[in-house]
């Protein structure tokens, strides 16, 4: 089976771990009828995803794919395709303006944020995650944090999403239309936006963008538009994949929904153990600049390598029975966000926003449980596993408002 690893069959979508369980078990670096190499085990993943021999310059590639079009000048100017030293020099300035301190301000309104949306529903007894919760959310944070008026969001919203469907692998010519479109109508909103907080600064990251400087060095305003695209697509999708991930697992696992209800501080904690039994990310890719031996595995300068991050996180070698779900599972350091120079600029706040919404979900929501089927719809993306859908169903809440209930 292990040779016979394709990820966009109907039957990977719907469980991709028993796949994952033979390739690492049979072919821990295998070397696809697609093209890649996949690269399951935990130990090679965590060598690799730091390793300088590979990197993430997809020139050839996003050339052949999208030739000088507005998408692949976008592309191009990311810390997503670049490697140092441009990586190193985008990534410390864009570190500038996207600091740790920021994300943990966020915090008081980001609760707010998840009680204004669970009260639209408290009364029902009923919601879909999904679009009640785990999609507007994280729009609405990294909107708030850029400064993209409140009456923008819905513009931003869909050409993030196009935008984030051309980082998947195969790219058919819709979506690279749709992603073209989204780069033009962006580029054009936030160059005027640019324009406006350069005469008007104001307290968010486009300010701060501007501002940036490292040695002498700031960014152009191509790169500011680029890593402001970023930042929406990366943050949102990935994150709405990980608050639905985490409740569908809560849902499966009743005890442990109950004992995190009962000790909200939990949640944090249990933010790591979603993050490597259900991340949201399963997979990132990178190239060899130079020959690698990986496993016994002679990788060539110019090939192409996946690495199943998802994978990784459930090996037996790196993890004590990995299929169990564990919310206070110790020494736990899934792959999830990467690793390495281009480990994710947001990982803190992609785990502020899932630790706030489960522990608002739960306070505001009891008796949380399916309504309607328990069989998941997901989406058909490879590099991002999420749900379409995710109907539930509560006691009507009447109790004290999260925001006031001892946030975390």
């Amino acid at each position: 089976m292990a040779t016979e690893f394709n990820p966009y069959l109907p039957e990977f979508h719907a469980d991709p771990y028993p796949f994952y369980h033979r390739l690492r078990a049979e072919d821990p670096v295998h070397r696809s009828s697609l093209g890649p190499w996949l690269i399951s085990r935990y130990a090679d993943a965590h060598a690799l995803l730091r390793d300088r021999r590979l990197g993430r310059d997809f020139s050839v590639f996003l050339d052949a794919q999208m030739g000088d079009s507005p998408l692949r000048r976008m592309l191009g100017n990311t810390m997503l395709y670049n490697d140092p030293p441009r990586h190193t020099r985008l990534r410390t300035l864009v570190s500038k303006a996207f600091t740790p301190r920021m994300v943990d301000a966020m915090a008081p309104r980001i609760a707010t944020m998840v009680e204004t949306l669970l009260d639209r529903v408290a009364a029902a007894g009923r919601m879909d995650v999904i679009a009640d919760l785990a999609y507007p959310l994280p729009v609405q944070v990294i909107c708030d944090m850029v400064g993209i008026p409140r009456a923008d969001h819905a513009l931003l919203r869909t050409w993030s999403r196009d935008f984030a469907a051309t980082l998947e692998f195969v790219l058919p010519p819709d979506v690279l239309a749709r992603g073209d479109a989204a780069a033009v109508g962006a580029t054009e909103y936030l160059r005027d936006l640019i324009r406006e907080r350069r005469h008007r600064p104001a307290d968010d990251v486009l300010t701060r963008l501007i501002a940036a400087e490292e040695d002498g060095h700031r960014l152009t305003e191509d790169e500011i538009v680029s890593t402001c695209m970023l930042l929406f697509s990366a943050g949102h999708e990935t994150t709405t994949g990980l608050v639905g991930n985490a409740v569908l697992t809560l849902l499966r696992h009743p005890e442990e929904l109950r004992r995190l209800a009962a000790e909200p501080r939990r949640v944090r904690t249990a933010v790591s153990e979603f993050l490597r039994y259900e991340p949201s990310i399963h997979m990132t890719s990178r190239m060899a600049v130079a020959d690698v031996e990986v496993g016994g595995q002679a990788i060539a300068a110019g090939d192409v390598v996946v690495i199943l991050l998802a994978a990784a996180n459930r090996d037996p070698a790196r993890f004590v029975d990995p299929d169990r779900f564990d919310p206070e599972r110790t020494d736990n350091e899934p792959l999830t966000f990467g690793g390495g120079v281009h480990h994710c600029l947001g990982h803190a706040l992609a785990r502020l926003e899932t630790e706030i919404a489960i522990a608002g979900l739960l306070h505001r929501c009891p008796a949380l449980r399916f309504a309607g089927t328990d069989q998941p719809a997901w989406l058909e993306t490879v590099t991002v596993r999420g749900l379409k859908t995710l109907a539930v169903a509560f006691r009507p809440e009447t109790g004290t408002a999260f925001v006031d209930a001892a946030p975390l």
